[in-house]
């Protein structure tokens, strides 16, 4: 629900999304303007997978929303959109990738961030590679 989204985003440190399409067409895109969260010092977001039915949803959805609320849900307008709410460090994807790929991500993330201690500038510009 809208109230354990707001919930977890306020109360972390570190938050990671990993799940299908668009980050903010799971949530209220206007709650999420209003929200505060300073104590985000890091927000993962591992999405932008595309699957048939993500797709049909993502498309069924969109029907009803206003072209500036669709671009406002891209990946660069996502990410200033939780620097504006107060999130110190974003990596996302910049453009829709696979399951496979997704997850790939996610093991260098996770051994480079939490096994070896590298900050997060040296952990992406390993995943730029």
């Amino acid at each position: 629900s809208q109230a354990e989204w707001e919930q977890l985003l306020t109360n972390c440190s570190a938050f990671l999304f990993y799940g299908m399409e668009r980050f903010v067409s799971h949530i209220v895109l206007n709650r999420l303007v209003a929200m505060n969260i300073p104590k985000c010092h890091l927000m993962m977001l591992l999405d932008l997978v595309r699957s048939k039915q993500s797709y049909q949803r993502i498309t069924n959805s969109d029907i009803h929303k206003s072209y500036l609320h669709i671009d406002i849900e891209r990946p660069t307008e996502t990410v200033m959109l939780l620097s504006l709410a107060g999130v110190r460090s974003v990596i996302a994807n910049q453009w829709y990738t696979t399951l496979q790929g997704n997850a790939e991500r996610l093991d260098i993330l996770s051994e480079n961030l939490l096994g070896i201690g590298r900050t997060t500038g040296q952990t992406v510009h390993l995943l730029r590679k």
